[in-house]
């Protein structure tokens, strides 16, 4: 009987003390060949605007000496962020569907689980950095210089890193310590915690669960941070004088507001909802607001809606221009003509 089963827990991919003796199937969307094809069109997409407008941000804002201030700092930062945080989930889970191939290893799935849950925690740290950011500068302006120091945002920029690594290390120990001795087919397109959670006897999760609420209440309180922020800061608006102020900072402040909140609400609601061995269609798209959407919109959000930003661009368009064109008239010259 005891063969029986090891022979069994071997054939599904993971053996009866946890330990890695194969590998997870991510069954993603469907598995109609369609939706597969469709599913892979969209995240290459998808990932490929997340990759050119995250990657323009990180650019711009570090040649661009007009751009050097704590604002900035931080808006790289994020964009480095969100580049890297759906670089861990959408590109596996493209070529997952392109090639018909659904496994993951298991310390493939345990380095996915390290790294999401490590940038989510980072950037829900530096999105209330910048939350407090804004609200020196518009409510506090007098003292901005003094606390938004160069110092002041390398060491809080530390903090909200170190904060992540922290809480990617606690997820990972307390998941893959469990022994996996059942199913290993997870019902999501990457390797999420409440699915891999699924796969486990319900008296045995209790550690990761205990860690979930943890890191699930520090999102909450980072939130209500955020939402403070914010609300002092279109208190701060209504008394602008001028309409046009105040359309201004609320057509910027709104949307970041609207990102955030589908970002921290949508994750925090599938870390806390009960966990189910059958997934529905909400579990199946509920984390595509918080791993795909964000990443997505943030440089549009953040950045081309900027005055200062488009500035940028310009200026670094003509920058580029005028090196080819000096280029072409050097080579014009050195041929005689």
């Amino acid at each position: 009987m005891h063969n029986h089963l090891r022979n069994r827990n071997k054939d599904l991919g993971v053996n009866l003390t946890g330990s890695p003796a194969g590998e997870f199937l991510l069954t993603g969307f469907s598995d109609s060949w369609m939706v597969q094809l469709i599913h892979a069109l969209l995240f290459s997409l998808v990932y490929l605007a997340a990759l050119i407008g995250n990657l323009l941000i990180v650019t711009v804002t570090t040649v661009d000496a007009r751009l050097q201030t704590p604002m900035y700092f931080f808006l790289r930062h994020l964009s480095f962020l969100d580049f890297c945080f759906i670089s861990v989930t959408v590109p596996k889970s493209a070529v997952n569907a392109f090639t018909h191939n659904t496994s993951i290893s298991f310390w493939g799935c345990a380095l996915q689980v390290f790294f999401f849950m490590d940038l989510a925690s980072t950037e829900t740290a530096l999105l209330t950095v910048m939350s407090y950011d804004r609200y020196v500068a518009i409510c506090r302006p007098l003292h901005y210089e003094a606390v938004m120091t160069p110092r002041a945002c390398a060491r809080t920029m530390a903090l909200c890193w170190l904060s992540g690594g922290v809480s990617g290390v606690m997820h990972v120990a307390a998941t893959f310590s469990l022994p996996f001795c059942g199913s290993n087919r997870v019902h999501q397109f990457f390797c999420d915690i409440p699915q891999l959670l699924s796969l486990l006897d319900s008296a045995a999760i209790l550690p990761e669960v205990r860690v979930m609420v943890f890191v699930t209440s520090l999102v909450l309180l980072c939130f209500g941070c955020i939402v403070l922020s914010y609300a002092r800061i279109l208190s701060t608006v209504l008394r602008i004088p001028s309409a046009e102020g105040r359309w201004k900072t609320f057509s910027t402040c709104v949307p970041h507001l609207v990102v955030v909140t589908l970002f921290l609400v949508s994750g925090s609601v599938a870390y806390v909802k009960p966990i189910s061995s059958s997934a529905s269609i909400s579990d199946l798209l509920l984390p595509v607001f918080y791993t795909v959407v964000p990443p997505t919109l943030n440089p549009v959000i953040y950045s081309l809606r900027n005055r200062d930003m488009k500035a940028a661009l310009r200026r670094q368009s003509l920058h580029i221009n005028f090196h080819k064109m000096r280029e072409h008239c050097c080579k014009l010259r050195g041929h005689g003509l």
